[in-house]
């Protein structure tokens, strides 16, 4: 057995982990992405071209795509009889992103625990309804890839190709007979489990296996389907609306609009939400990389490559600067707004 220091050891590695790998995955992509660009041309280019008005705006429609996604978590939450006010749902969305910037995927677990204490309820069941809430933007994801790889197959295409090894090894994975004789033996392993299992520890665990699939089922069981659905286009409308504004901010992805229509934002937007799977801080890297990409795939035969991908760098880090100073302020807002409503529900208690 692990004794105490061992398994503190072990928590504290793991710790790292989930805070050093990202953070050199961050700074290895900003370095390749910075490397050979003017700093003070690029910044040039931002002073000169840009019309704040038009980031301004895309800001704000990301606020928007906040507060959906709290009223959409909310219809879950709902199921399982945790009625939560929109409010601090909201205040969990925000918080979740601004902490996402310093630790990745620990603002998920966050928005966990601040529910379920303010609610009263197992974190495991509101866990699982994070985890069903996280898989349904996934399977978005997929759906927007597939309807960008019809309408522009080429785009998606060229950005596939550029990571074959990549490719190549996750289709190796999916048409393997091992990965389905794995699930299957994972299946019938968790059944056994539940039907033969017996003793305190064990049924401690099978508690909590109850609670998080419950939370995780409640997307099947919940009520007000079709609003969910409703609020999941808006969430994702908003994201892409965002980004589409935001194209208006610059004379040359204007330009590119006017050329290629909404499609080129449709690939910049899909590579983009596709790169934000790589672990990074706040998406900070592979974010900008894939815009960038998308972009000069539509770069215009007469365009100077150099000056091209100088513009593009200028557009991606100006649009994701703003939107990080966003979830800072909101992650600011958010905190202050908690530690008051404690403050508030404490001298309540005493009077």
């Amino acid at each position: 057995m692990k004794t105490e220091n061992s398994q503190k050891k072990d928590s504290l590695g793991r710790k790292l982990m989930k805070i050093v790998i990202p953070l050199i995955v961050t700074v290895g992509l900003c370095y390749v992405l910075f490397t050979g660009v003017d700093f003070n041309q690029m910044m040039e280019i931002i002073r000169r071209d840009c019309d704040f008005r038009w980031i301004g705006l895309a800001l704000v429609i990301s606020i928007f795509s906040h507060i959906f996604r709290a009223m959409r978590w909310g219809i879950q939450l709902d199921a399982l009889d945790c009625h939560t006010p929109l409010k601090n749902l909201t205040y969990s969305i925000f918080g979740t992103y601004a902490i996402n910037l310093v630790f990745p995927r620990l603002g998920e677990v966050w928005r966990t625990g601040y529910i379920a204490e303010r609610q009263d309820r197992p974190f495991t069941l509101v866990f699982g309804s994070m985890v069903s809430d996280r898989l349904a933007d996934t399977v978005t994801v997929l759906l927007i890839t597939l309807v960008t790889f019809l309408l522009a197959s080429s785009g998606i295409m060229a950005f596939i190709q550029k990571y074959p090894d990549t490719y190549n090894k996750i289709m190796e994975i999916v048409s393997s007979p091992l990965t389905y004789v794995a699930i299957v033996a994972v299946i019938a392993a968790l059944w056994a489990f539940f039907r033969f299992g017996k003793g305190k520890f064990i049924d401690k665990i099978k508690c909590m296996l109850r609670d998080l699939w419950t939370g995780f089922a409640t997307i099947l069981t919940m009520k007000h389907k079709l609003r969910w659905l409703l609020l999941t286009c808006c969430v994702w409308g908003c994201y892409y609306t965002q980004l589409y504004v935001a194209f208006y901010a610059f004379p040359m992805t204007t330009e590119l609009l006017h050329t290629h229509g909404f499609i080129v934002c449709l690939v910049c937007f899909t590579l983009s939400s596709i790169a934000m799977g790589i672990p990074s801080n706040g998406g900070i890297g592979p974010w900008q990389l894939a815009v960038i990409f998308g972009l000069t795939l539509y770069m215009p035969a007469s365009a100077d490559p150099a000056t091209f991908n100088l513009q593009a760098t200028a557009f991606a880090n100006l649009v994701l600067g703003a939107q990080t100073l966003l979830l800072i302020l909101l992650g600011i807002f958010t905190f202050v707004a908690i530690a008051l409503e404690k403050r508030s529900a404490k001298k309540l208690n005493k009077a």
